[in-house]
């Protein structure tokens, strides 16, 4: 099946449980060939990561009461975690020779149950091997604050070695910004702080599961990095701004019905536009025509 025949399936199939999500005891038989599917497809790394289809199977799975299927979907999502891991392990194994003792990473479970990333102790590895002494105390130090912050909240299910990632969004860091300079440590604080965003969770699930990669993330902007919420937030304001501008050069009606608390004058214009969302109420933008005082309200 080729790639992007393969990605266009699993993703009508993540849209299909989603939507199954909400009432699944009802749709039992349409999940069950969904899974069914699910453990026919060539699953591998690169439409795990597009897809994301591992999260949303794992969302899925924890609204299933029915045990048989549940244990399928664990059983498929163990399955995938195997490829992810495999992937961390070779990646790891390329950049740096390890013993067979080192080699042996721990896998735990978290309070749900359900098997978490793998290397969650970090006594098991130095953090910066390979890294000259002279840089090692600030870049360790970053390293672990990452890390930290990569640990702060639950760890889903798929998740990768935090430490893995943790050196390299650091080394991106370090190479980007040619030092640990002040745009360094400024560029490192900016993503412990929405990694460790209480808001933005689903940024740092998104990190761990390697749907935006640790050298994408080293490199992302503020904005990138935004929540929805936030993003939808400064969306909006931006969209005010403009309505704003807009009224500012169009000619309103005029009235006596506000008077300017500026100059006192009743000698006004006013305009309506909807700038929120359609059931809330519009909003009203006044001009003063004797001293050009602006305001508005809802």
């Amino acid at each position: 099946m080729p790639a992007s025949a393969l990605e266009e399936d699993l993703l009508e199939i993540s849209k299909k449980l989603t939507r199954m999500s909400k009432d699944v005891d009802r749709q039992l038989g349409g999940a069950i060939d969904l899974i069914e599917a699910l453990e026919k497809m060539p699953v591998n790394i690169e439409v795990l990561t597009k897809t994301r289809i591992g999260m949303v199977l794992n969302d899925f799975r924890k609204k299933v009461e029915d045990e048989k299927l549940a244990k399928r979907c664990k059983a498929l999502i163990k399955r995938w975690k195997a490829l992810l891991e495999e992937k961390a392990a070779q990646s790891r194994s390329s950049t740096r020779s390890r013993s067979p003792d080192e080699s042996k990473t721990p896998v735990v479970e978290n309070k749900r149950g359900d098997m978490n990333a793998v290397a969650l102790n970090s006594k098991s590895r130095p953090l910066m091997n390979g890294i000259s002494s002279g840089a090692t105390d600030v870049r360790s130090k970053s390293v672990e604050m990452l890390l930290n912050a990569l640990r702060s909240g639950e760890i889903p299910d798929g998740t990768l070695d935090p430490e893995d990632l943790a050196r390299r969004i650091e080394k991106r860091l370090f190479d980007f910004h040619s030092g640990t300079g002040d745009k360094y440590k400024s560029a490192l604080r900016s993503r412990v702080f929405n990694l460790r965003d209480k808001k933005n969770q689903a940024l740092r699930e998104n990190v761990l599961t390697g749907a935006v990669g640790a050298e994408k993330f080293a490199t992302m902007t503020t904005e990138e990095m935004a929540s929805e919420e936030m993003k939808k937030t400064r969306e909006m304001f931006t969209k005010e701004g403009i309505l704003e501008h807009q009224m500012s050069i169009q000619e309103g009606t005029p009235t006596d019905m506000f008077r300017c608390g500026k100059c006192g004058q009743n000698n006004c214009t006013y305009s309506q536009m909807q700038t929120r969302s359609a059931d809330e109420p519009m909003t009203t933008f006044v001009f003063c025509r004797s001293c050009g005082n602006r305001w508005k309200f809802c």
